[in-house]
């Protein structure tokens, strides 16, 4: 699917601006020479790689999505999470916020807000369809990384989000009688998201999904938002990741969340430009061997296992349904959330984990 730029460009139409203020309000004094859009084209936020007067480069970014406050929230976390992997095998992974008084640097005026990141972009990324090989390595390296956080986890602050809260929100947003022209569906539609947001709500309580640990994830694992670099140690890994950038999803939850989009990369299709967002990817082989190397790595259970539709459905309510239209672009909001209604939501429950449990039985 092509992209229009002039697209992009309706949204946040003084994001130049915006970052000029910001970089004021940063209070550096070099100058900023040239602004290069590195935006995805895709959702209502702009991105640029900022060139300085001393001709050192940053990314700046400009969002209306969400709440200022959660973004806020979410950046301290990431700088915390960052300060918390120094010194080890995740030293520099993570883009860096940059800070003032020892804190993470968030410029807001109101209506929209901006952060600056180094410029972590210089590696190499995966190839669009992975070989196996490819997909073994793209499932250690998640795993140790995800262990990694795990162990940082505990002396990270709570968030003011979850997926309960998430749910129970959208779950009242559905009910109200508004929410036919909120989401522009129609009636039969609008009940079957009611359906899927209570059944999620009701497996969360049977899980005992508030006992589960959590660690910060990063959800969005396309192919544009990390780089890797060859594995100097071998050992069957043909990579190890380098560099991941792009926080727009990052929240601190169960490590089921981030396995959608590794699904996604993992698949046979591979990364893809036109956007369709089906469940199929969580059953197919090369998602079977990405979940076998995983395991080997950091083991998971039945019970998360069978959590992985729940764990897509979160994402596809929460993300296309609940937050779609101040995050995507109006045209794809509309496409995702017919095909949320109409496909992604059923297909799921017809997913056989078959093969997958027999992974970790």
């Amino acid at each position: 699917m092509a992209l229009g730029v002039s697209l992009v460009a309706e949204s946040l139409p003084n994001a130049k601006e915006n970052v000029l203020d910001a970089w004021a309000s940063f209070g550096d004094a070099r100058s900023i020479i040239n602004f290069d859009e590195v935006s995805a084209h895709v959702s209502t936020n702009r991105v640029f790689r900022i060139t300085l007067s001393d001709n050192s480069r940053l990314i700046a970014k400009v969002s209306s999505y969400g709440s200022y406050f959660q973004f806020a929230e979410d950046h301290d976390r990431l700088a915390r999470c960052s300060a918390l992997l120094r010194g080890g095998r995740w030293s520099g992974f993570l883009a860096e916020v940059l800070t003032k008084n020892d804190r993470p640097f968030t410029w807001y005026d109101g209506a929209c807000w901006a952060v600056f990141y180094t410029d972590v972009q210089g590696d190499t990324g995966l190839p669009r369809i992975l070989d196996d090989t490819d997909v073994v390595s793209l499932a250690s390296q998640i795993a140790e990384f995800h262990l990694a956080c795990a162990a940082i986890s505990p002396s990270l602050p709570p968030t003011s989000n979850s997926i309960k809260g998430d749910a129970i929100h959208l779950y009242d947003l559905l009910r109200d009688a508004e929410a036919m022209s909120h989401y522009s569906l129609d009636s039969l539609s609008i009940t079957t998201l009611q359906r899927y947001t209570h059944d999620l709500l009701l497996h969360l309580e049977k899980v005992h999904y508030d006992e589960w640990t959590r660690i910060p994830i990063l959800v969005d694992w396309n192919l544009g938002n990390f780089s890797v670099r060859p594995n100097p140690q071998h050992g069957g890994s043909s990579f190890e990741f380098s560099t991941r950038w792009d926080y727009d999803w990052f929240r601190i939850e169960s490590r089921l969340l981030d396995f959608y989009f590794l699904s996604r990369v993992s698949s046979r299709t591979g990364d893809k430009t036109q956007f369709s967002y089906s469940a199929h990817t969580l059953t197919e082989p090369r998602f079977v061997k990405f979940i076998a190397a995983y395991h080997q790595v950091y083991p998971l259970s039945k019970t998360e296992i069978e959590f992985l539709p729940f764990a897509y459905r979160f994402f596809i309510l929460n993300y296309v349904i609940r937050e779609g239209a101040r995050f995507f672009r109006p045209d794809l909001c509309a496409q995702f959330r017919r095909d949320a209604a109409h496909h992604y939501l059923v297909e799921s429950e017809r997913l056989d984990l078959t093969e997958l449990l027999k992974v970790v039985s």
